[in-house]
């Protein structure tokens, strides 16, 4: 399935990540509020069911998104973890 990213729950996803992230980037080192773009920490299309869950999404910049790009699964464990914490279930 092809992202659509004017779709409503798409968008709402994406507002609920940022809002979450208090629209900063999220990356260790880089608090830009520049370019913003939520990433889906497990990818859209290895997990289908998680495309719209707020605690499978990160805020990243532009430049830290581009920096990942094809190293997504080296970032999987960091990128929960900070979530993990912002919720207050550290584990």
């Amino acid at each position: 399935m092809k992202r659509n990213y004017d779709e409503p729950v798409y968008k709402d996803w994406r507002i609920k990540v940022y809002k979450r992230d208090k629209f900063t980037c999220q990356m260790p080192d880089c608090k830009s509020r520049y370019k913003l773009q939520a990433h889906h920490i497990r990818k859209w299309s290895d997990a289908a069911i998680l495309r719209y869950d707020v605690d499978n999404g990160i805020t990243l910049c532009r430049s830290c998104h581009d920096s990942i790009n094809g190293l997504e699964s080296h970032y999987e464990s960091l990128f929960s973890q900070i979530v993990r914490e912002k919720n207050g279930k550290l584990q």
